[in-house]
């Protein structure tokens, strides 16, 4: 009786020791999407944020609902038919890509009063509102987007992007995480503030940019700022973020090992208060 005892006194203590599984789905575009598409990174990157979330906490069961080049306004638009299933956990990061397309960003007001999804204010709350029908107790976690220097990707170089250091179509970046900030506020949410946080700043995301010298058509390492305005032709020159360019991003946009590894970093600390 005594050994029986025991038996289901240490049964018990396990089970109290064994951390609750928790399902989590990333919504996202390519940061998110590259954690399972390495080979699209030129295999730059060895694994993504979810990826490195799951190896420190592996309690945790990820769905990737990364979409490459998709903005907040088409996920929300789109969200009805993505098949986003129930879950414990969300993240939302999203952003950039509105930023970069020029899309409204609105005012906090679309959001509070669900003016739909003409700005990104609006798609985030048609966002937040299909989650909350999923899950109305589910934890929601808001990533702002990251600043940017120049993109250019890697399988393609005219497929270039100018960085966030200057407005585009009279947005500021730094707009749109302040938004983001501001609606994870208002709903009592964790944020993830990747633009203000320290040592992701747009001196710390490439080592340099490597660009052909007019006068001598020599190649030169140019580090942030220097390499601002400094013509570049995808049609003839070299890639100009070569391996040892990388810091924080690997491209300008996309997070290196290092840049996915902060990113997960900070998550993993809001998931171990679930």
């Amino acid at each position: 009786m005594k050994k029986i005892f025991l038996l289901v006194l240490l049964i018990a203590i396990q089970f109290s020791f064994t951390p609750k599984e928790i399902s989590w789905v990333a919504i996202g575009d390519s940061i998110t999407y590259l954690n399972e598409h390495q080979n699209e990174t030129g295999n730059r990157i060895t694994k993504g944020y979810m990826t490195r979330v799951v190896e420190q906490l592996p309690n945790i069961r990820y769905i990737n609902q990364g979409h490459n080049g998709w903005t907040a306004i088409r996920i929300a638009t789109e969200i009805d038919k993505l098949g986003i299933t129930k879950a414990d956990v969300y993240t939302i990061f999203l952003g950039t890509n509105d930023w970069w397309g020029g899309k409204p960003l609105g005012s906090f007001s679309d959001y509070e009063n669900n003016t739909g999804n003409a700005t990104v204010n609006g798609a985030f709350r048609t966002i937040v509102n299909k989650l909350h029908s999923l899950n109305a107790n589910a934890k929601i976690i808001f990533i702002t987007p990251m600043q940017r220097v120049d993109f250019v990707y890697i399988s393609n170089f005219k497929n270039n992007a100018t960085g966030s250091y200057r407005a585009k179509n009279g947005q500021e970046l730094e707009k749109f995480a302040d938004a983001i900030v501001s609606i994870a506020n208002y709903e009592k949410s964790a944020v993830v503030d990747l633009y203000h946080a320290k040592g992701m700043d747009h001196q710390h995301l490439v080592n340099f940019k490597r660009l052909k010298d007019s006068a001598s058509g020599n190649y030169i390492n140019y580090p942030y700022p220097q390499f601002i305005d400094r013509p570049f032709n995808p049609a003839t020159d070299e890639y100009p973020y070569p391996v040892e360019a990388s810091n924080i991003t690997f491209d300008g946009l996309h997070p290196s090992d290092k840049g996915y590894e902060l990113i997960s970093n900070k998550l993993v600390k809001l998931f171990k208060k679930f």
